[in-house]
């Protein structure tokens, strides 16, 4: 049996841009991406601290060391500038590993910087 879990999360990044004209998607700087163990064109779940939206789309990779999280498309009707939201990304594992399964997680501060991180 597979069971879905969480894989990796960045929690509390703070939205920098919003684009309508773009074609969709969330922008997240490359150096934030590989420390949660994200991946471009990843499936991703977002949560908008400040309003309580939820939306799936996937990831565009930013500029590394921008600290960039752009919200592209239709999503940037879901959230503004400055809103603090969770970006959450799932796997399938056996459940004999599900047990013992520990995310890859960090968690931003100011201007998107890493303020804790752990997990994997």
């Amino acid at each position: 049996m597979l069971v879905h879990v969480l894989k990796s999360k960045i929690h509390r990044a703070t939205v920098t841009g919003a684009s309508l004209n773009y074609e969709g998607s969330l922008t997240i700087a490359a150096d934030l991406m590989e420390q949660a163990g994200m991946f471009a064109y990843e499936r991703i779940l977002c949560g908008n601290l400040a309003n309580g939206e939820r939306w799936e789309t996937y990831i565009i990779e930013g500029p590394r060391g921008s600290g960039v999280i752009e919200l592209n498309g239709a999503v940037a009707h879901l959230g503004g500038i400055g809103d603090k939201v969770t970006i959450m990304s799932f796997t399938e594992v056996d459940a004999s590993q599900a047990r013992g399964w520990e995310p890859q997680v960090i968690v931003l501060g100011e201007k998107n910087l890493v303020v804790d991180a752990r997990g994997k």
